[in-house]
């Protein structure tokens, strides 16, 4: 194990980031580049800090990383500079390192047990040591097709190509099964291609694992949609199983605010999808934020990656609106103890770079100019509280002022409320649930032999981390299903979830 006391020898530290000013003058990602060899070296110091605490919590999935990574294990090999052994042991357990250590927001270091005290210094830099281990891999040639010797003669669809989709594709591709990965964009990557923005995860990390993929023996189908332009019958006839990975973008949209009908009022997604096409080569964004006042709002990652986007199109202004108070700096333990997933302020990148974020407040109208355009929101203070009987949140003002904000963008980053309805799930006869999703038994399976579900569309909209999981989980189902045993891991159950307080 590594150095127990090598957190009182080293702090942690974070990445060092471009200057503002070369951020927001480029696409690009926020993070400098360091030479390699430097990198290397802070990094072996912040793996040091992993310490042999017993019981680690940081790669269970109940407090920390659902794919099970055996993080003390690639800490102490990276401290050791063992980087070859240290990429085997990340490969193990996760498909695709270079995503999740860009974009997981990681659990595993909110239940690392130096996370327990502020006094430790902070937990492990785990998502770091990840980054860096998954970087050097792909630079010294670790990372190579693994082609399967055998083949079984089964034939599978997966139908989408975002992480979930494509860690069951890749594993199901090893275990020598026939895999077309079916999407319906022009371009592969779902979200990790059209809704992470480029400063973020550049595009070029995702294009680098399609290709070994491809090398692999996988077979991808663009701008197909499944039930439309592939009928079910020929899906049906042409695989032996079905893996849905579809993913839950329906957006959740502002219905009741006075309004909303004005031009200028955007989901989100509106705004991320063509911001990135255009980043893509595509050409110029139908909803751009230009030398315009934009208001988002919604306080989570898709409304960072908004926030993020509008300033580097030029807006003149962004704020932010979060209708929850400014949460703490510091953890809560009696609102979220140890290991749990900490509930404080978080603050990205794009914070920092411009604009300003306002909290417990909420719009109460959007005001239009006489063509019918946004030009302002109006906005008040407000607490939101739980109804006692139903459970429901309820927003409710404490004074009675109002601050009027201009506004000629508005992007509403609320959520997203499941699955899209599409045709392919009516052929498949499938509903959803009542959270917008497709339910399945604890084999991965729907209500329609065969067809199998993992990732957002069977779990809501979650964290990259759980999408790989739920991945790599229905691939062994999958592969059971069509030989009748499988060898392949599965990290988590259909039921799983976080540990949380109730």
């Amino acid at each position: 194990m590594a150095d127990p006391t090598g957190f009182l020898k080293y702090e942690r530290e974070e990445p060092k980031k471009k200057s503002k000013e070369e951020r927001l003058a480029t696409w690009g990602e926020v993070y400098a580049d360091v030479e390699a060899g430097e990198r290397n070296e802070k990094v072996r110091k912040q793996a040091s800090r992993c310490m042999d605490c017993g019981i680690p919590f940081c790669h269970s999935s109940g407090s920390g990383c659902p794919l099970g990574n055996l993080i003390p294990e690639w800490n102490d090999l990276v401290r050791r500079g063992d980087w070859a052994a240290a990429s085997d042991r990340l490969h193990a357990t996760n498909n695709f390192p270079e995503f999740t250590g860009k974009l997981c927001p990681a659990p595993c270091e909110a239940g690392c047990v130096l996370s327990v005290s502020p006094l430790s210094g902070g937990p492990v830099a785990i998502k770091r040591v990840e980054q860096t281990i998954a970087d050097q891999s792909w630079e010294a040639g670790y990372v190579q097709p693994q082609i399967s010797e055998v083949s079984s003669g089964q034939r599978v669809a997966v139908v989408g190509s975002g992480p979930a989709g494509l860690a069951a594709a890749q594993q199901l591709t090893r275990a020598g099964h026939e895999v077309t990965v079916y999407e319906r964009d022009d371009r592969l990557g779902g979200l990790l291609r059209y809704g992470i923005p480029e400063f973020k995860m550049e595009k070029k990390v995702l294009d680098r694992r399609l290709a070994q993929l491809r090398k692999e023996g996988t077979k991808f189908v663009t701008g197909c949609e499944v039930g439309v332009d592939l009928t079910v019958e020929e899906l049906r006839a042409g695989h032996d199983a079905v893996v849905l990975a579809v993913g839950a973008l329906r957006g959740r949209d502002d219905t009741t605010t006075p309004g909303r009908e004005l031009s200028g009022i955007h989901l989100a997604m509106e705004h991320l999808v063509p911001a990135n096409k255009y980043v893509e080569g595509d050409g110029p964004s139908a909803v751009d934020a230009a030398g315009k006042h934009v208001v988002i709002i919604g306080g989570g990652d898709t409304g960072a990656d908004s926030y993020g986007t509008a300033t580097r199109q030029g807006a003149l202004s962004v704020t932010q609106l979060d209708q929850y108070p400014t949460p703490p700096s510091t953890r809560d333990d009696e609102r979220s103890p140890w290991p749990t997933w900490p509930y404080i302020l978080r603050t990205y990148p794009a914070h920092e770079e411009a604009g300003e974020r306002k909290f417990a407040v909420a719009v109460t109208r959007f005001i239009g100019d006489d063509d019918g355009n946004v030009r302002a929101v109006e906005i008040r203070q407000v607490r939101v509280v739980k109804d006692p009987d139903t459970g429901r949140r309820m927003v409710t003002p404490v004074n009675d002022e109002v601050e009027e904000l201009p506004a000629d963008l508005v992007l509403l980053a609320i959520g997203f409320e499941g699955v899209e309805h599409m045709p392919l799930l009516d052929g498949l006869g499938l509903s959803l649930t009542k959270r917008g999703t497709l339910s399945c038994g604890a084999d991965w399976q729907t209500s329609s032999p065969g067809v199998f579900v993992c990732g957002d569309a069977h779990r809501g909209a979650s964290l990259v981390v759980w999408a790989i999981a739920e991945g790599r989980s229905v691939a062994s189902a999958v592969d059971a299903y069509l030989t009748g045993a499988s060898d392949l891991p599965a990290p988590v159950h259909p039921t799983a979830l976080p540990l949380a307080v109730v």
